[in-house]
């Protein structure tokens, strides 16, 4: 236990010194400056009890800063175990704790600024036990200023969340939380306890602590303002990394890893056992639940489906996300599948791990299973924590479970669904030799598999970005950058021209914006959103008008017979938001 405290604490302090704590510092200073500015006298009459009248008297202790920072372990601690739990049980949105941390940090801000108003926010406060009446409510900052903090991934933060993500919460994984966040509080104390020594002991801060706090009140409410709209991720993602090679010799350290593997759990390493795409069945240990999900799609009033409801039947966990043309080009399999063995036994659960921040939205995740006529039970991965505990790597996959709740195949991308119907035919006749079975159904739907040397999809925004080579223009993020088209594109290439704004997950249209695309495939499919026309150009055919409207979706460009080698030429109107090319 001594072993993983310390661990905890030391990947807490690298994180609490790293970019990712900046958006923290000058609310956290404020904070701290906002507390008790003379004696343990009575508030002044108007009821100002964020910063107190100054006196004569000896300064006495400030504890607010000690409150603000209990108040944020406390908080990060428990939500970041047990929030998904509570606000699951609750019945409340994913984003209502950040919201929340946003409304209290707001109503401090104005709290400073309006001392009346300062006065009512805390008022509720003043019969809770050991709270002294000048800083009775920074405790309460501490709570809020926890669910907006959201320190750099490391292994100790990557086995906190998956532990928390998956309900595998034990002493080992408490002791490991409360240590983290006590190390990446400590820098945080120092800064609050510097805005509490400067608003004592500076006499400029006391001759115009009124200024300072109506200061502080905007600086706190501007921030409040940038974390909402993320714009303080601008400001993290432009600065070096200056931890990086520290969290990397903690994260490589085998004492490290040997502490954190029991804190995040080992349930799927028998899946290791089997042999992705193998023929013949195996026994890879039993199936993972599913965990940390979101919303359920085609199950009895939104229930959630768990692995024990489905004992006795052949399971198929297939993972996917709506845009990803692989996966549709999977799915008439899967409804064939349904259609034909259900009856007999087969039910087949979607997991929705999406790819892009556009896929967890479940309005559009509902268009898309309802477009494809999906009929069998879908569950939001957005998290990642079922395909985490499946020990996946690719869309799609499958895993095929037998009656008992062991999985015997697992199945990456596309193809081998001949391969897979015989091994649901052979699991539905193990769990009732007295099955009938139709006739395979495989042959009835149109295969659409990978293709020697055709393009590989293609992604444009800055984060995944490959296969750019053009003449002019860097993918920067954040930015508007001007790009220029190439005269020749080399072979499974593309290069941008015109005015583009770039995103961490697509690139958006401004001013004469084009993509020149070379590509060897029968079909090209290009997942866009926004509203407006992309013209598609190429030599010696007619141009081909794309109206692009609404939320994020696959658009066809080229539907060929047989496979050939093309250039392409895009014109996109303003306002169009371009993620991939995709190749069939």
């Amino acid at each position: 236990m001594v072993t993983l405290a310390f661990i905890g604490l030391l990947g807490g302090l690298v994180t609490g010194v790293s970019p990712c704590v900046l958006p923290m510092l000058p609310i956290i200073f404020f904070a701290g400056a906002g507390g008790q500015q003379g004696s343990q006298k009575t508030a002044a009459a108007s009821g100002d009890l964020l910063v107190e009248e100054l006196t004569l008297e000896k300064p006495c202790r400030d504890l607010r800063p000690l409150k603000i920072i209990v108040g944020i372990v406390v908080s990060f601690s428990l939500f970041t175990l047990t929030g998904s739990v509570i606000l699951s049980a609750l019945g409340l949105p994913d984003d209502f704790l950040r919201w929340g941390g946003l409304t209290i940090l707001t109503l401090v801000g104005l709290g400073l600024i309006f001392p009346a108003l300062g006065h009512l926010i805390e008022k509720p406060f003043y019969r809770l036990p050991k709270l002294n009446r000048n800083n009775n409510g920074a405790f309460v900052l501490g709570l809020g200023l926890g669910t907006l903090y959201v320190p750099c991934a490391g292994p100790v933060l990557a086995a906190i969340t998956v532990a928390g993500a998956t309900g595998n919460i034990g002493w080992r994984t408490v002791v490991l939380t409360v240590s983290f966040a006590l190390g990446a509080a400590l820098p945080l104390l120092i800064f609050a306890s510097a805005g509490s020594r400067i608003s004592q002991r500076v006499k400029a801060y006391r001759d115009h602590a009124r200024g300072f706090r109506i200061g502080g009140g905007i600086v706190m409410i501007l921030l409040a303002v940038a974390l909402a709209f993320n714009i303080t991720d601008v400001i993290q993602r432009s600065l070096p990394s200056y931890t990086s090679g520290l969290e990397k010799k903690v994260a490589e350290n085998k004492t490290v890893q040997g502490a954190l593997a029991p804190a995040i759990g080992d349930a799927s390493a028998e899946l290791s056992k089997c042999t992705p795409g193998a023929a013949e069945l195996a026994s890879c240990g039993a199936a993972p639940a599913f965990r940390g999900t979101q919303k359920w799609f085609n199950t009895p009033g939104g229930q959630p489906t768990t692995l024990a409801d489905l004992k006795g039947k052949v399971v198929l966990v297939d993972f996917w996300a709506y845009s990803c043309i692989n996966c549709q080009r999977a799915t008439p399999h899967l409804l064939a599948w349904d259609k034909a063995y259900k009856s007999l036994g087969l039910e087949i659960v979607g997991v929705h791990s999406p790819e892009f921040a556009f896929e967890k939205d479940a309005g559009n995740l509902g268009s898309a299973i309802r477009k494809e006529g999906i009929g069998y039970p879908v569950v939001q991965d957005n998290n990642l924590a079922t395909w985490t505990a499946y020990r996946n790597q690719y869309w799609p996959a499958k895993y095929l479970i037998d009656a008992g709740g062991t999985v015997r195949a697992i199945n990456f991308g596309e193809g081998n669904y001949a391969q897979t119907e015989q091994q649901i035919r052979e699991l539905l006749t193990a769990a009732n030799p007295n099955t009938k079975l139709p006739a395979p159904v495989d042959g009835t739907v149109k295969a659409d598999v990978g293709v020697a040397g055709r393009t590989p999809e293609t992604y444009l925004a800055y984060s995944r970005s490959t296969n750019l080579a053009g003449p002019a223009g860097k993918l920067t993020p954040g930015q508007t950058v001007a790009f220029g088209l190439n005269p020749a594109q080399p072979d499974d290439t593309y290069s941008l021209g015109g005015n583009w704004a770039v995103g961490t997950q697509s690139v958006t249209s401004a001013n004469g914006s084009q993509a020149r695309l070379n590509f060897n495939a029968s079909k090209v499919y290009h997942v866009l959103s926004g509203h407006g026309t992309v013209t598609v150009s190429i030599p010696g055919e007619p141009d081909k008008v794309i109206q692009v409207d609404g939320t994020p979706n696959a658009y066809q460009l080229v539907d060929k017979p047989t496979t050939e080698r093309k250039t392409m030429t895009l014109t996109y109107t303003p306002g169009i938001s371009a993620f991939t090319f995709s190749f069939g």
